[in-house]
């Protein structure tokens, strides 16, 4: 699957050339369509069953090893919670079979995240794209980045990820809520967390809506 995200910083997806101009690989995006499963022994088959995508050729023992993906992004947003940080370790096992396996992930930003929050704290991904829009406790009001900043310091000190994302909609139709300015990006929160341990950069929701809104231009020298 193609990701919808634009990403702002220094990681590079193959589809954002726009903003990361050399691709490094494609991610599959992993949403809560997947469904329920209900054992540690259920996940694993789900991550066995992708790794063939990953790196394994099509099942056969002996395929060279061309991998087609190089990592995985988990949108949790329906389900329960249980099993995600086995089915996450699972798969970052890949790693050590001679290609780098990136595990991310899209929490709300409600520390910790009712879905995937147990994984994000047991399990060290390499990019998360916290999600702070849609919810008022811990997004920016207007000319208030309060409950933002001090979800942002939570987030950066709780779990071990190398690199977090602050997550954004590109316009104010990309969300209910949680849109940020140009201006007050730039003067009132990217000052406030640029500086801070694993800052990443910035992803924004969507990439149809940053092409219509032009947003991740606007703040691309600033990020």
């Amino acid at each position: 699957m193609e990701t919808r995200y634009r990403v702002v910083g220094g990681v590079e997806l193959k589809l954002d050339k726009s903003v990361c101009p050399r691709p490094s690989g494609r991610r599959h995006r992993w949403g809560s369509k997947i469904g329920r499963t209900t054992s540690d022994g259920e996940r694993e088959g789900i991550g066995s069953n992708d790794a063939v995508r990953l790196g394994e050729g099509r099942g056969s023992k002996t395929a060279s090893f061309r991998p087609l993906l190089d990592g995985i992004d988990f949108d949790i947003e329906s389900g329960g919670s249980d099993h995600w940080d086995e089915l996450a370790r699972y798969l970052a096992g890949y790693s050590s079979r001679g290609k780098k396996v990136y595990l991310t992930a899209a929490p709300q930003c409600p520390f910790p995240d009712a879905l995937i929050g147990q994984a994000l704290q047991k399990v060290p991904f390499d990019y998360v794209w916290v999600q702070f829009y849609n919810n008022p406790p811990c997004q920016y009001a207007s000319g208030n980045p309060v409950n933002l900043q001090d979800s942002w310091k939570q987030w950066t000190s709780s779990i071990p990820a190398t690199k977090i994302f602050l997550g954004l909609p590109a316009s104010p139709e990309a969300a209910g809520s949680g849109f940020i300015p140009v201006p007050d990006l730039t003067s009132e929160v990217l000052p406030a967390i640029k500086g801070t341990n694993k800052y990443g950069g910035l992803m924004l929701w969507s990439r149809y809506y940053d092409d219509q809104s032009g947003y991740s231009s606007a703040i691309k020298s600033d990020v």
